[in-house]
Order: structure tokens, then sequence, then C-alpha cells
């Protein structure tokens, strides 16, 4: 059976179940309050009726607290919360950004599921949001490697373009583990002071450290159990088990993703995007998780995330 034609894509009733069993393990939790009592489901509970639904539209999933008396459903606090679009569309948004190896666009994602393209635009930043990491632990360990790089992206806000360099675009530092996760960053600019902080906090001392012949790397390199570079500007791509290819082809397809797929970010939100392709590398097939667990992954994290428009600040780098 193919996996788009599970119940939940489709039946809005559906959806809201496969959500609670995701999102409430161990039952309904109230929004309100938190209490985790056997609430009431209220059934067969209507919205109000206007000249596009004279009837009234039925509101699935909805319970009221036993304790505060309030009621809630288990789009409340989540990146669901507030959104006019049918929680079975969302699934199915989900599922193709999951299962998009270099992402999806707005506009397909409006054609595919028959909506606006602002509000496509709005719920894949949302989705985005349930993708973004919160395991900030040290990658790497005892034998192992981790290839840390920079690229230039798009191009900064109101700098005139040079020739040469990236000093008009956006600086991306990547570190990624052999065989195991990615983890990007949007910072200013690729000196020592930005560039050792995060390399310091984010890999773990007893790893080999992997990176190009940069003279950012060479200081905060002694601090590890080894490291090694190569010399790009000498030809030299692989000597032995030192190189970074495994970084440099994850820019590959963030930028094939990025230009060929998404074609324009602005620069306020390209940590978002960057959230979206370490989580689609981190839950790669190689490591055992295909499109249908690396849906149910995002969704896990769709729970305590919002993203609005009167509130974008909160959530820029």
């Amino acid at each position: 059976m193919s996996v788009l034609s599970r119940p939940y894509f489709h039946d809005e009733a559906a959806a809201f179940e496969h959500v609670e069993a995701m999102l409430w393990p161990q039952g309904p939790v109230c929004h309100h309050c938190g209490s985790m009592e056997k609430h009431y489901a209220l059934m067969g509970v209507r919205t109000k009726a206007s000249k596009k639904n004279p009837n009234g539209v039925e509101i699935h999933g909805l319970y009221k607290c036993r304790d505060c008396r309030k009621k809630f459903t288990v789009r409340m606090g989540s990146i669901f919360e507030e959104s006019h679009l049918p929680l079975h569309k969302w699934l199915q948004a989900i599922h193709l950004m999951c299962s998009s190896k270099k992402g999806i666009s707005s506009h397909q994602l409006h054609r595919v599921l028959e909506c606006t393209y602002k509000t496509a635009w709005f719920l894949s930043h949302r989705i985005r949001e349930a993708m973004r990491s919160d395991d900030f632990s040290p990658m790497g360990g005892n034998g192992k490697f981790v290839e840390v790089d920079e690229t230039y992206i798009g191009r900064l806000t109101n700098t005139p373009v040079k020739r040469g360099g990236g000093a008009h675009k956006n600086t991306v530092v990547t570190l990624v583990e052999r065989g195991g996760r990615a983890r990007s960053f949007h910072v200013d600019s690729a000196r020592i002071g930005t560039v050792m902080p995060i390399v310091r906090a984010n890999i773990a001392k007893e790893s080999a450290l992997m990176t190009d012949e940069a003279g950012v790397y060479r200081r905060v390199g002694t601090e590890f159990a080894s490291h090694d570079f190569v010399t790009h500007s000498k030809d030299e791509y692989v000597r032995g088990n030192i190189h970074t290819n495994t970084v440099e082809g994850y820019y590959s397809i963030f930028k094939r993703g990025m230009k060929g797929v998404y074609q324009h970010c602005a620069e306020h939100h390209l940590h978002r995007y960057l959230a979206e392709f370490d989580f689609r590398y981190s839950n790669r097939s190689a490591m055992g998780v295909e499109d249908n667990v690396r849906s149910l992954i995002a969704l896990k994290g769709a729970k305590g995330k919002r993203l609005t428009y009167r509130r974008p600040a909160e959530f820029q780098a």
C-alpha cells in the first residue's frame, strides 16, 4: 500500500487520531492547565454558519477539560495552532517536505494542497520550525571524525556585489559527523572569533577534526584528539581518510535545493532552511530512516513550537 493512501492523509477524523497518538502518547493533555485527567470528547460540535458553509463545519478532536472546564484540541501549542488548513493537508505537506531530498517549493505545495500561495509559504516555515533540532549534545566522540567547512550563498541585504570572495553573500558554517548528523549555522562571517566558539561548543574533544587549510581552524584544532586538513589550493582533496568530502556532499544537496527549488531566500529566513536540510540529512536513508519515519519524527517536533506573522523576531537567528 502506498504511503499517501493512508487514511490520515485524506480523512480529517483519522488525521486527528494520528496526530493525537503522536503528540499525546499517554492521552489528551489540557493545553490550558496541563491536566491529564480523562477529559470529555465533544462530538458533533460545528463552527458558525457562513455563506460558504451554511451548516457550519464540524470541529474534530475537541475536548473539554474536567479540571479547568476549558476546551482544547491537539492543535493548541503546536505548529498547527490557529491554522484554518485541514489537519490532513498539514500531514500531506509534512510528508512532502520530508520525502523531497532537495525540498519542495511553496508554489508546488500550493498547487498540490489546493490552498493559497501565502498559506503554503507560511505552513512550510512552520514545518521547518518542527524540523529544527533541540539537541545540542556534542557531535563526534572517541574514534569518530567530524568535518567542518564554510560556504557562501545568496546575497546580504543592501550589500553591493563584489568580484570574487563572499563578502556580499551569506556565510554558512556546517559540521558533519561522518556516518551521522549535520549541524549548520548562519554566521556574520567566517572569522576566528565566530567559528571557534561554534566548533568548541558542538564537537566532542575526543573527536578527530577534519577541515581544509583555512587558518580559522588551526588554533581550535589543537583542542581535539587530532586535527588534519587537506590543501585545496594545491588540488589536494583526499589523503587517506583525511578529507572534507562528506560536508561538501552536504553542501552539494543544500545548494542544489536552494538554487534549483527555492531559488531565493531572504537573509533572515536562512536559518530555517538550514534546519530543514540538517533535518533531512541527519535522518536520511543511509542511517535507516525512510520517508515515513522521517515524517513521524518531524510531526513529533511540531509540539511546543509556534511561528506567527506578528512575532517573527522571536524565531530569527
